[in-house]
């Protein structure tokens, strides 16, 4: 392996990368910076940085919350730093009398304005101060998508504090470890469910001074207990101008987010976001996604996915106070089926799902299309081989045929008002990597997946695919005034991405030498993934380093890919997680498309619809996984054995052959511990899980 660097910038998202070594203290370098009334005054990255508030800082990161760092300013993004509060204010004289929020009581959408919006994060802002909120102390959020969520998140960020969301799955310990790390004073929940979570570990938690719950009534007064109403009103005891000098006193370069990383492999990490990570990002990364100023268009999007996710805090909470969007929440059983109600009620203009979503919602419309009758199967089924062969040939702007023009409007157009997307025109995937099958069956359906990679440490994405900058399985091009790099560079191009920008994180909380094993001596964001790029700057993810399998005999395997391909093969899998680290051969762990327990959440026994007509294609009439496991339906098994040789005889080497492998009796899910919040899988936790079926393949 060589160890070759790529370095690259990007100016403009539909033009080609430059290659250009990097100077990493370009701060005299000349700039040109657009101006209020539209012409353009040459200034250096020192003038801007003079006229900027910033605190004194010595360093590129911190692991203290009260710390400050450098900003990663340079010619490609000189932009003058801004806190949220300003961000805000910008907002609201633009955008005062639009609807920001809207959210569903009963049958009537509530909606508030961005004058209302900021009105009520001012006296949440109160409120905190008046429970005693420390600056630099963190508000902990733990509840679904909310516009309390919304305005308990900016509010804490006005006091002075730092927001923290919690995942609504996390266990009462796992609640602690994030409200203890970040010395929550403050801890904001949605209901009863939720605040039993943290009665429970209460008493460890040295910083707590109050706990707010937004959704449902108290079933107990409780010490420093508050309803949304009675902590709203709190904030009257507040003056203006004590909130307005906490306000003024903040810098752009200090921290006032948290991200905790979901602990797929090892304890979360303390993700510290600074004001100018937040406002620049919201600004720079939505852009290169086509997502429109109101100015131009309102943007009208869908909020469901965890907001203590960075994609969903910057792609709903932040950007859509950046651009003026209208937010609407979902309900909170929003992925056990009602998503699709509330899309067709709001019809959003861009809409954002991780690829376990994507997945889902492919496989609910193939169990409708196969419920169809004969006639209508074979036109939709036509419909959608016109649309790919379309969009596979041709790009989003190129004139279609007539044949496609006809089957979109007889079709797809009916298919989109269906799922309550009949006025998207963006579609994104993030958090995780997307299969190609995923893709290709939207494709299918005139719906372009546009990808975003990035990190929490890049504050969510650092590469974003959109109508300008598209390309089928590929991430897209670099954010325009971010910069990346590959290192370790293989035969094959393909090398370690390394990030640069405003975007990148302060450092980890508390954790010194995990910062310092993030970045390198330089400052470059490390990321953990593989990845090449090819002629025109588009990036492909090929894998994860720490995925990576490295076989007894020394070769390297990706999962990914072959995970991928079996899946693609064997529509009836589910779950497809390669083994092999440090073993003799390769083998993989299976688990079964099955229906889903709509108030669990669980896996239940009862195969999908789509499984159960994979069974019967191949002569089986098995409707259970507990028919098929353990080598009791031998059509079925005979059926993956042959799909298996299939991705075996692509292989590139016999090191890459999967020689056994077994199917697990459940489906993984977030309950059972296998995915993460986000519905990505956590290999660590699955080879612990499921150790004795692992060991059992290597047995003599």
């Amino acid at each position: 392996m060589s160890t070759g660097t790529q370095i690259h910038q990007q100016t403009d998202p539909t033009n080609d990368q430059l290659g250009r070594s990097l100077d990493c203290s370009p701060m005299t370098d000349l700039l040109q910076q657009d101006v209020g009334d539209g012409l353009s005054e040459k200034k250096s990255i020192e003038e801007v940085l003079a006229g900027a508030e910033l605190a004194p800082a010595q360093c590129l990161w911190t692991t203290e919350a009260s710390g400050s760092v450098q900003l990663r300013m340079d010619e490609l993004c000189p932009e003058q730093p801004i806190t949220v509060h300003q961000m805000f204010t910008n907002s609201v004289q633009k955008y005062g009398k639009l609807t920001a929020l809207a959210s569903k009581r009963g049958n009537k959408w509530e909606k508030v304005t961005f004058s209302e919006y900021y009105h009520l994060s001012r006296m949440a802002a109160k409120g905190f101060l008046k429970l005693g909120l420390e600056q630099f102390h963190s508000v902990a959020i733990l509840g679904f998508n909310s516009a309390e969520w919304f305005i308990a998140a900016v509010g804490t960020v006005f006091a002075g504090g730092i927001m923290a969301g919690i995942y609504t799955t996390n266990s009462p310990d796992a609640c602690l470890y994030v409200a203890k790390d970040s010395r929550a004073n403050v801890i904001v929940v949605e209901n009863q469910k939720q605040l039993d979570k943290i009665l429970q570990v209460k008493d460890k938690l040295p910083h707590l001074k109050a706990i707010v719950q937004y959704s449902g009534s108290l079933k107990e007064k409780l010490p420093n207990f508050y309803s949304w109403e009675e902590f709203m009103g709190l904030g009257l005891e507040v003056s203006d101008q004590e909130l307005d000098e906490v306000i003024s006193s903040q810098k752009a370069n200090q921290c006032c987010a948290l991200i905790y990383t979901s602990g797929t492999t090892g304890s979360p990490k303390g993700v510290m976001l600074s004001h100018d990570n937040i406002t620049w990002t919201a600004h720079h990364a939505s852009r290169a996604g086509d997502m429109q100023p109101a100015e131009i268009r309102q943007e009208s999007l869908v909020s469901y996915l965890p907001l203590s996710h960075i994609a969903a805090q910057i792609y709903d909470l932040w950007t859509g106070i950046q651009w003026g969007e209208q937010v609407s929440f979902a309900q909170p059983d929003a992925l056990k089926g009602s998503l699709v109600d509330t899309l067709r009620e709001v019809t959003p203009t861009a809409h954002m799902g991780v690829p376990r979503v994507w997945e889902k919602i492919m496989e609910k419309i193939k169990e409708g299309i196969s419920r169809c009758g004969y006639m209508k199967r074979k036109l939709v089924t036509w419909a959608m081989s016109v649309s790919l062969e379309a969009n596979q040939r041709l790009t989003k702007d190129e004139e279609k045929s007539f044949l496609f023009t006809l089957a979109d409007s007889l079709v797809l157009q009916k298919l989109h008002a269906e799922l309550g997307i009949s006025n998207c025109v963006k579609f994104f995937s993030g958090a995780a990597p997307i299969g190609n099958e995923t893709l290709q069956f939207f494709l299918g359906l005139n719906i372009w997946l546009y990808e975003a990679y990035g990190m929490s440490e890049s504050s969510g994405p650092h590469f974003m695919s959109g109508p300008k900058a598209y390309r089928f399985s590929s991430c897209g091009k670099v954010v325009p005034g971010c910069r990346y790099k590959l290192v370790n560079v293989d035969a094959d191009g393909i090398g370690e991405v390394c990030f640069w920008g405003r975007n990148v994180f302060m450092g980890f909380l508390n954790l010194e030498d995990k910062t310092k094993e993030a970045l390198d001596e330089d400052g470059w964001l490390r990321s953990g993934d593989l990845g090449k790029v090819d002629e025109d700057g588009f990036l492909y993810i090929t894998g994860r380093i720490k995925e990576l399998i490295i076989t007894a005999g020394g070769e390297n395997v990706a999962p990914l890919s072959i995970e991928d391909a079996v899946k693609q093969e064997l529509p009836i899998i589910s779950n497809a997680m390669l083994i092999g680290d440090k073993r003799k051969f390769l083998s993989m762990l299976l688990t079964l498309k099955c229906t889903i327990n709509p108030e669990t959440t669980e896996p239940t026994d009862i195969l999908s619809l789509g499984a159960v007509e994979f069974c019967q294609r191949h002569g089986s009439q098995s409707t259970k996984v507990s028919d098929i496991i353990g080598g009791k339906d031998k059509i079925v098994y005979q059926s993956i054995e042959e799909g298996i040789a299939r991705v075996n005889s692509k292989a590139t080497s016999n090191a890459q052959r999967i020689q056994k492998w077994t199917i697990i009796g459940k489906d993984f899910s977030i309950v059972g511990g296998e995915l993460g919040p986000t519905m990505k899988l956590r290999r660590p936790v699955v080879l612990q899980m499921y150790h004795s079926e692992i060991e059992s393949f290597y047995r003599e």
